[in-house]
């Protein structure tokens, strides 16, 4: 962990302006420190979008646009690391549309969802393969 899903609309980018968000994203997850540690592990960072083709927005008019991320992490980590990576985050995704949000309706969001461990199954050998 952690995974961040991002869900938007058809009309907000291309390909390639996401593809360029979700680069960013991940470079802002792995700059996370807590003191001199990484608080998200490489291996275990995952950024993917889901682009929505059928969705209504406010009152129907076609240039509104939205994107919600949804940041899961496993539990933890302090308020103030949490707040640190959420502000981070998005302050960038706010960066990547700053052109969009002034030229058309745009609603952005962004949550974070804690789990436990309990309940959840890894195979991963990412962490190895980078360590290599």
């Amino acid at each position: 962990m952690p995974h961040l899903t991002l869900e938007y609309s058809s009309n907000l980018a291309d390909e390639d302006s996401i593809r360029r968000l979700c680069e960013k994203l991940t470079r802002c997850l792995d700059a996370q420190r807590d003191g001199d540690a990484h608080v998200y592990p490489l291996g275990g960072i995952r950024v993917r979008a889901l682009r929505c083709e059928q969705y209504f927005i406010a009152d129907g008019r076609p240039d509104a646009a939205f994107l919600h991320a949804n940041l899961k992490i496993g539990s933890g980590r302090s308020e103030s690391v949490k707040k640190a990576t959420g502000d981070a985050l998005f302050e960038l995704i706010k960066q990547h549309f700053a052109t969009e949000f002034d030229a058309q309706g745009l609603a952005l969001s962004m949550e974070i969802s804690e789990f436990s461990e309990t309940g959840t199954w890894k195979h991963n050998n990412l962490h190895a393969r980078l360590k290599a």
